[in-house]
Formats: structure tokens, sequence, C-alpha cells
């Protein structure tokens, strides 16, 4: 089996995956306590009303029906339209609107994660039983066990007394948000950035650095935990993989120490990280959900979470698709870097 009919073989076995999620999904927004009809008109709730509501949203169809209606416009991406937050405004347009800032919280939290945790575990793992090793490895231990939530409210109340410690001279709202709370980044440079870089070079420059700093410490909290688990497992790696009979033997036959490190120590301590670092994606969304809310940043995550607690089922039916299709996609990368790293993997296990 070649690694093209790999991959597809993986494609095509998970194709009932995503229909059993999509199914779960289904059945929690229906058989659940969510009434949209109740959210739609809240104060001025009566029961005509919501019987005309329920009729027109087709509600009053046999489940049975619903339950294929839902599969196949999700499946045929026909995402439809939001019933509660934004009326008659397509899913397709949310997405678009609030997906850039959940992308850049993202890359930014994966960024710390990766650059931070990692080299960490990998120098630990290289020093073992020394000071910066006991240092790395308690720090690893304790960004890991800190919820998300927890720290990010932390986080918030910490930062907002910097101008009570400071006197005045070091605030939150001055050097981050420039404002009397926090809002999301602007973020219309990060969806045409070459074409806003070619006009305004100054303005694209200044935008980029005031949307870093407003997203630094949400990405501080929904990376932390991420960075901890890639510490502790990337100092195990390294151990492992130091002790090997490999290592030994290339050491025996005067391999020098930066090429023992880079070609036979490094690349072999990844591969247990790989799915850790695959694994990633779907933590940092779920977490985004979280940490979105506390630090008021209007992406993906806040619009989920606004969607479940006002009963919009279609747009929590299109949250939920696309972040099953990002979990079952991440698997597959995942397989598929495997037999990249280590040519040892086989394709037909």
């Amino acid at each position: 089996m070649s690694r093209w009919q790999y991959f597809l073989r993986r494609v095509l076995m998970s194709i009932p995956v995503v229909i059993f999620g999509t199914t779960i999904t289904f059945a929690l927004i229906r058989l659940g306590p969510l009434d949209p009809v109740s959210a739609i008109l809240g104060t001025q709730y009566n029961p005509q009303a919501a019987e005309q509501i329920r009729t027109n949203l087709g509600l009053n169809q046999p489940l049975w029906s619903q339950y294929l209606d839902f599969m196949y416009e999700l499946f045929t991406f026909q995402l439809g339209q939001s019933w509660v937050i934004a009326p008659g405004t397509t899913a397709y347009e949310l997405i678009e609107i609030y997906a850039p800032r959940t992308i850049w919280l993202g890359f930014w939290s994966v960024l710390i994660a990766l650059f931070v945790g990692i080299p960490l575990g990998f120098y630990a793992g290289l020093n073992p039983n020394t000071p910066s090793d006991y240092v790395a490895s308690f720090g690893g231990i304790v960004w890991r066990a800190m919820p998300n939530f927890w720290l990010a409210i932390m986080l918030v109340t910490a930062l907002s007394q910097l101008g009570t410690w400071t006197n005045g001279l070091f605030t939150w709202q001055t050097w981050i948000v420039r404002t009397n709370v926090v809002t999301p980044p602007a973020l219309g440079f990060f969806q045409s950035p070459v074409e806003q870089f070619l006009a305004d070079p100054g303005g694209w420059t200044e935008s980029f650095i005031r949307a870093t700093k407003q997203i630094a410490p949400a990405a501080l909290v929904l990376g932390s935990a991420s960075m901890g688990n890639e510490m502790r497992i990337g100092r195990t790696a390294v151990l492992e993989t130091i002790n090997s009979n490999y290592v030994e033997t290339a050491r025996a036959k005067g391999v020098s120490g930066r090429s023992l490190v880079w070609k036979h120590i490094f690349r072999n301590a990844l591969i247990p990280l790989v799915p850790i670092i695959t694994g990633e994606a779907f933590l940092l969304l779920g977490g985004s959900v979280f940490v979105e809310t506390v630090f008021a940043i209007n992406g993906l995550g806040w619009l989920f979470f606004n969607a479940a607690i006002n009963g919009d089922l279609p747009l929590i039916g299109t949250l939920m698709f696309i972040f099953i299709l990002i979990l079952v996609g991440t698997n597959i990368l995942q397989d598929f870097l495997y037999t990249i790293i280590d040519p040892r993997v086989g394709y037909d296990g």
C-alpha cells in the first residue's frame, strides 16, 4: 500500500466517525433543554406566537425528518441561518466574521506551546537532574495543572490591578487594549495582509503590534496547558532516546555532539510529540470557548457559547460539525506525519 492509498483509506474510515459525531450533536441539541422559541420571543412569549415560530422553523416536524434535514444540510454544506444570535444571517457570514479572531488566538497559542514548551522539554532532557531540569519540570507540571478558565480569571484580575500596583504609571488599558474594557483585536489586516501592507506599511505594522498585544494574555492562557504537556513529554522522549541502543552506537562511532542531537535524538524524540501537537488543535478550540468569554474576544468560542445558551440550534450544529471535521482532520494529519517522520511506520496496520 502506497502512502497516498493509506491516506485515502484513512479519509474513508473517518466518514462513519463524522456521521456518528454529527448524530450525537443532533441528539444533544434536540433532546436537551434548549428552547430556541423562548429565546427568540424573550419576554414577549405567548403560546400562539410560539406555535407559529415552531411551525416556521420546522420544529413541529417528526424527529426523524428533522434529523434527515439536519444531516443533509450539513453534509452538503448548506449551513443555514442563525435563529437567535443574528436572525437571518447565514452561518457562513458569521464564521467569516468571527473565525479570524479565533485563528489569530490559536496561532499565537500554538507558537507559545511549540517554541517554549518543546525547547524547554528538550533542554531539560539533555541536562537531566540539574537545577535547570528541576525548574523546567516543575514549571511544566504547574502550567499543566492550572485550568484555562481559572488562569484566565486570575490573569484578568492581575492585569486589572497593574495601575494600582504601579501608581498609575503602567496600566493594562493603556498598554494593551487602549479602552476601558477588553476588546477583540482588529483583524481586518489579518484577512488581507498583503494588500493592506502594500497600501499602508506603517499602519499595517501598528495594527499588527496592537492586535498582538491585545491577544497576548489570552494566547498565554490558551497555550499554557499545551506548553506544559509538550515540555513534560518532550523531556521524557529525549531521555528515552538518549538511552537507546542506536544513540549509544552512534556515540561509540565518534559522532559529534551536535550531529548526535540533531540527527539522532531530536528527530526521534519528536515522534511521541506528533499526536500531542496535532491533538492540541481541538483542545485549543474547546479551550477558546472559556478563554474568549473571559477576555471578551468575540471569536468562534464566544459565538459557540452564546449560541449554546440561547438555543440557536442551526449555529450550534454548524460549529460542532466544523469542530468534528477539524478533529478528524488533525487525526488523519497525525497519521500522515507519522509516516514522514518515522519511515519504520507501515501502512498496513
